[in-house]
Protein backbone atom coordinates (compact mmCIF):
# COMPACT_ATOMS: atom_id res chain seq x y z
CA UNK A 1 0.00 0.00 0.00
CA UNK A 2 1.48 3.43 -1.24
CA UNK A 3 1.30 5.81 1.01
CA UNK A 4 0.13 9.30 0.20
CA UNK A 5 0.91 11.63 2.99
CA UNK A 6 4.48 11.33 4.96
CA UNK A 7 4.35 10.16 8.34
CA UNK A 8 6.15 12.44 10.33
CA UNK A 9 5.62 16.42 9.73
CA UNK A 10 9.07 18.41 9.64
CA UNK A 11 8.11 20.74 13.09
CA UNK A 12 10.11 23.54 11.71
CA UNK A 13 8.62 23.22 7.87
CA UNK A 14 6.76 26.54 6.81
CA UNK A 15 3.94 25.23 5.62
CA UNK A 16 1.33 27.18 6.77
CA UNK A 17 -0.11 30.36 5.43
CA UNK A 18 -1.20 33.76 7.84
CA UNK A 19 -4.60 32.61 7.55
CA UNK A 20 -4.40 28.32 8.36
CA UNK A 21 -2.34 29.39 11.04
CA UNK A 22 -4.05 32.05 12.83
CA UNK A 23 -7.37 29.28 12.23
CA UNK A 24 -5.06 26.62 14.10
CA UNK A 25 -4.37 28.72 16.54
CA UNK A 26 -7.34 30.19 17.33
CA UNK A 27 -6.48 33.93 16.81
CA UNK A 28 -7.18 36.72 14.04
CA UNK A 29 -4.71 36.91 11.70
CA UNK A 30 -3.98 40.44 12.74
CA UNK A 31 -2.63 39.05 15.80
CA UNK A 32 0.12 37.32 14.15
CA UNK A 33 1.04 40.13 12.18
CA UNK A 34 1.37 41.96 15.64
CA UNK A 35 3.49 39.39 16.83
CA UNK A 36 5.46 39.05 14.08
CA UNK A 37 6.26 42.93 14.75
CA UNK A 38 6.90 42.21 17.81
CA UNK A 39 9.12 39.18 17.66
CA UNK A 40 7.08 36.96 19.82
CA UNK A 41 6.36 34.45 17.18
CA UNK A 42 8.60 35.18 13.79
CA UNK A 43 7.07 33.01 10.89
CA UNK A 44 9.50 32.16 7.57
CA UNK A 45 8.80 34.42 4.56
CA UNK A 46 7.92 32.47 1.44
CA UNK A 47 9.62 33.69 -1.69
CA UNK A 48 6.68 36.88 -2.01
CA UNK A 49 7.24 37.42 1.54
CA UNK A 50 4.36 36.07 2.41
CA UNK A 51 4.66 34.95 6.33
CA UNK A 52 4.77 31.06 6.41
CA UNK A 53 4.25 29.07 9.99
CA UNK A 54 5.40 25.81 10.84
CA UNK A 55 3.93 23.47 13.38
CA UNK A 56 6.37 24.35 15.67
CA UNK A 57 5.29 28.57 15.00
CA UNK A 58 1.74 27.01 15.69
CA UNK A 59 2.21 25.41 19.20
CA UNK A 60 4.32 28.88 19.85
CA UNK A 61 0.98 30.83 18.99
CA UNK A 62 -1.33 28.70 21.03
CA UNK A 63 1.82 28.82 24.18
CA UNK A 64 1.15 32.68 23.31
CA UNK A 65 -2.52 32.83 23.55
CA UNK A 66 -2.56 30.04 26.87
CA UNK A 67 -0.02 32.94 29.35
CA UNK A 68 -1.69 36.11 28.21
CA UNK A 69 -5.42 35.10 28.45
CA UNK A 70 -5.42 32.08 30.88
CA UNK A 71 -2.52 33.25 33.12
CA UNK A 72 -2.75 37.11 32.91
CA UNK A 73 0.77 37.41 31.89
CA UNK A 74 1.42 40.38 29.56
CA UNK A 75 3.61 40.62 25.96
CA UNK A 76 6.97 41.62 28.00
CA UNK A 77 6.58 38.61 30.73
CA UNK A 78 5.83 36.14 27.47
CA UNK A 79 8.52 37.15 24.93
CA UNK A 80 10.87 36.73 28.71
CA UNK A 81 9.44 32.97 28.92
CA UNK A 82 9.99 32.74 25.40
CA UNK A 83 13.62 33.45 25.60
CA UNK A 84 13.89 30.74 28.47
CA UNK A 85 12.76 28.21 26.65
CA UNK A 86 15.00 28.89 23.65
CA UNK A 87 18.01 28.69 26.02
CA UNK A 88 16.91 25.68 27.79
CA UNK A 89 16.60 24.09 23.80
CA UNK A 90 20.17 25.69 22.98
CA UNK A 91 21.27 23.83 26.69
CA UNK A 92 19.73 20.41 26.30
CA UNK A 93 21.44 20.32 22.42
CA UNK A 94 24.59 21.05 24.38
CA UNK A 95 23.75 18.14 27.11
CA UNK A 96 23.07 15.78 24.20
CA UNK A 97 26.19 16.35 22.37
CA UNK A 98 28.43 16.12 25.96
CA UNK A 99 26.08 13.22 26.34
CA UNK A 100 27.57 11.85 22.69
CA UNK A 101 30.85 13.11 23.82
CA UNK A 102 31.28 10.77 27.13
CA UNK A 103 29.48 7.58 25.10
CA UNK A 104 32.11 7.70 22.54
CA UNK A 105 34.49 7.74 24.81
CA UNK A 106 33.08 4.90 26.76
CA UNK A 107 32.90 3.12 23.35
CA UNK A 108 36.20 3.70 22.88
CA UNK A 109 37.99 2.18 25.94
CA UNK A 110 35.83 -0.76 25.85
CA UNK A 111 36.79 -1.74 22.18
CA UNK A 112 39.75 -3.34 20.77
CA UNK A 113 42.36 -0.56 18.91
CA UNK A 114 41.37 -0.78 15.18
CA UNK A 115 37.64 -1.17 15.75
CA UNK A 116 34.96 0.89 13.70
CA UNK A 117 31.79 2.02 15.72
CA UNK A 118 28.81 3.42 14.59
CA UNK A 119 26.07 5.41 16.52
CA UNK A 120 22.25 4.84 15.93
CA UNK A 121 20.47 8.78 16.56
CA UNK A 122 17.33 8.96 17.65
CA UNK A 123 15.35 9.27 14.32
CA UNK A 124 17.27 5.59 13.49
CA UNK A 125 19.50 6.97 11.38
CA UNK A 126 22.93 5.01 11.53
CA UNK A 127 26.76 6.88 11.48
CA UNK A 128 29.48 5.28 10.76
CA UNK A 129 32.34 6.22 13.52
CA UNK A 130 35.77 6.98 13.42
CA UNK A 131 38.26 3.51 13.69
CA UNK A 132 39.10 3.14 17.42
CA UNK A 133 42.03 5.71 18.43
CA UNK A 134 42.88 5.70 22.13
CA UNK A 135 43.11 9.02 23.51
CA UNK A 136 41.63 11.65 25.93
CA UNK A 137 38.56 13.10 25.17
CA UNK A 138 38.38 16.96 26.55
CA UNK A 139 34.91 17.51 27.69
CA UNK A 140 33.17 20.99 27.88
CA UNK A 141 33.62 23.11 31.07
CA UNK A 142 36.63 20.58 32.21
Amino acid sequence: MSEKYPQVVDRDAAIFAIGVAANLAGMHPQTLRQYDRLGLVVPHRSRGRGRRYSPRDVAKLRLVQHLSQEEGINLSGIQRILELENELDRVRHQLAEANALLDEGRAARLAPAGTRLFTAGASGDVHLGRPVVRRQLALPGR
